[in-house]
């Protein structure tokens, strides 16, 4: 009988591991574990058992995934993805058929995302170092939904992101067959063009659904301005329910054309409405040097970005981007202002947002304070999981 392969953790990670937290970093790490990817029993230093885990060798040095020693099978595989999919038979609308099957360590499977489109899943790995589960998804998969195909991607820490040249398992088709083109989704009764064969990112945020659903009632007649628009799913939902002008911004022309795309995909007109591919800090001083104001403002920018106007970053630019936007809002106007930064917490998020607020005197009146989806289950062990802030605030 083979000798059990052992990762040895301090005492601070034995106190994490065992409120059911599912990381190890390296500096937790007293001896052991082995080359990345090892399937590894963790235990403390007096030999007790934590977990059983994958080893990894980047910011993490291992990924919990049992809170015993068993091994990471297909009977437990199963099971932790029957539990997962269970909760979205409850918490998904009927006429909703995008959205997140098992959202990785809040569902028991660290570092392993599996998003749903229809008949197409795609699988989204965090590190090569959790890819050994990949084919045992792929079976879940065939069994309990069987998908026309399985895409498999990467979404990098960025702590990790010189990891990308060489990946195994590959990124790309691992089951089934791609798509000939987009696939046209539903979220409570809207459509939306989605393209699985690029995920992540594939084409729609389904983790703002439920802040998409609050506004429902309240778009009616008014004017509404989209910025950081990726393809205008707030847009497209603003138009179906009342909106009476949205004017959707993005500096990529791919994404604009794929948010005039979504307009026609719900027999929109795209003629009827704007679409600019622009800057966005650039298209609000011009709409405020013109005299525009909007009854409505979405600002749900990246974290980080580059391009040729500058650099973009959320902790820094945020109250700016707000003053910006406050300054063309109508009185009793709402400003939704969302991200998705953890390292942000709703404290630091509400703080920089009272800072724009300040800078443009405005006043605002919080009317809303919402995270993701329910799909988007946040675990209790697990403190980085609440990682969308959003707010809706009226203004005067």
């Amino acid at each position: 009988m083979s000798k059990r392969r052992e990762l040895v953790v301090n005492g601070y990670s034995e106190g994490w591991l065992r409120k059911g937290f599912p990381w190890v970093y390296p500096k937790e790490v007293v001896r052991g574990g082995g080359k990345a990817a090892s399937e590894v029993t963790v235990v403390s230093q007096r030999g007790d058992v934590l977990g059983r885990a994958l080893t990894d060798d980047g910011w993490l040095a291992a990924r919990v995934f049992r809170s015993e020693s068993r091994p990471l099978d297909d009977d437990w595989l199963f099971e932790t993805l029957d539990r997962a999919a269970a909760l979205r038979d409850v918490v998904v609308d009927p006429k909703t058929t995008g959205y997140r099957l098992c959202h990785g360590e809040n569902d028991g499977l660290p570092g392993v995302r599996v998003d749903w489109w229809d008949h197409f899943a795609v699988i989204i790995l965090d590190s090569p170092a959790v890819g050994s589960l990949v084919p045992g998804v792929v079976r879940w998969l065939e069994s309990r939904r069987k998908p026309r195909g399985v895409y498999l991607c990467y979404r990098f820490d960025d702590r990790d992101r010189d990891r990308t040249e060489t990946l195994d398992p590959a990124p790309g088709w691992v089951a089934g067959k791609a798509p000939s083109g987009p696939i046209t989704v539903q979220e409570r009764g809207i459509s939306f063009r989605v393209y699985p064969g690029e995920g992540p990112h594939v084409g729609l945020y389904a983790d703002m659904r439920d802040v998409r659903t609050w506004l429902e009632p309240h778009w009616g007649g008014r004017r509404v301005l989209n910025t950081f628009a990726f393809t205008g799913a707030f847009s497209v939902a603003a138009a179906m329910n009342g909106a009476s002008e949205v004017v959707t911004v993005d500096l990529s022309s791919r994404y604009i054309e794929r948010a005039e795309d979504n307009f026609r995909a719900n027999d929109l007109d795209p003629a009827m409405h704007t679409f600019l591919v622009e800057d966005t800090f650039k298209a609000l001083d011009r709409l405020r040097r013109t005299g525009e104001l909007f009854d409505a403002i979405i600002l749900d920018p990246p974290s980080y970005s580059h391009s040729k106007d500058g650099t973009w970053s959320a902790k820094k630019d945020y109250p700016r981007l707000v003053a910006a936007a406050a300054r063309v809002l109508a009185p009793d106007g709402w400003l939704l202002c969302a991200s998705n930064l953890n390292q942000a917490s709703p404290k630091d998020f509400r703080g920089w947002v009272a800072k724009g607020l300040g800078k443009a005197e405005r006043h605002g009146q919080e009317l809303l304070w919402a995270g993701q989806a329910s799909d988007f289950p946040a675990a209790h062990w697990f403190p980085e999981a609440r990682h969308l802030k959003v707010g809706v605030w009226r203004l005067w």
